[in-house]
């Protein structure tokens, strides 16, 4: 996962907006470089709905899987030259589908998706981006556990704009 949060550690405000992202600063924190490392896109419905929303498709030819038990209109994408197809299902069961298909490296992103990928143990390493603001309630970036997620810290960098970047891989326990 590589994703951008509040200080509070919100990826997004109650009402799903991202605005306070802004505060990062127009800088690159390196999405370009591990996006070009990811073969698979896993996202749910609310995160597609947003990047749907885009002028362009963000994810050229990558293969995207959303998320969804309802039927999605994907038609819109498509028709922008993404890839995208619809799954639903545990994250366990969408992980071995992936795998079986030839997916080596997925980037799963949304906060259902992650929540649940990662309490399935099914996230090996995360990339969290503190913006520099705190907005007091929002959307957590991780949810209830059922038992502690062991992390070992990979590295953290500090960008002019005052955001702070940390890498963190997932020790099997």
């Amino acid at each position: 996962m590589f994703v951008g949060v509040s200080v509070d550690g919100f990826l997004a405000r109650a009402n799903g907006t991202l605005d306070f992202l802004d505060a990062a600063g127009s800088e690159s924190h390196g999405f370009e470089e591990f996006i070009a490392t990811v073969d698979t896109l896993v996202m749910g419905r609310k995160t597609f709905e947003f990047v749907n929303g885009f002028d362009g498709w963000p994810y050229g030819e990558k293969r995207v899987v959303v998320l969804s038990r309802e039927a999605l209109d994907l038609s819109g994408a498509r028709a922008r030259g993404g890839r995208v197809e619809q799954m639903s299902g545990p994250p366990a069961d969408i992980a071995a589908r992936l795998a079986a298909e030839g997916a080596q490296h997925a980037y799963v992103d949304g906060g259902v998706t992650i929540q649940g990928f990662l309490r399935a143990g099914l996230i090996q390493r995360l990339v969290i981006s503190r913006v520099p603001v705190l907005i007091g309630h929002g959307i957590p970036l991780f949810g209830s556990l059922p038992h502690d997620v062991s992390l070992r810290h990979v590295g953290t960098k500090a960008f002019k704009g005052g955001l702070v970047q940390s890498e963190y891989e997932v020790v099997d326990t």
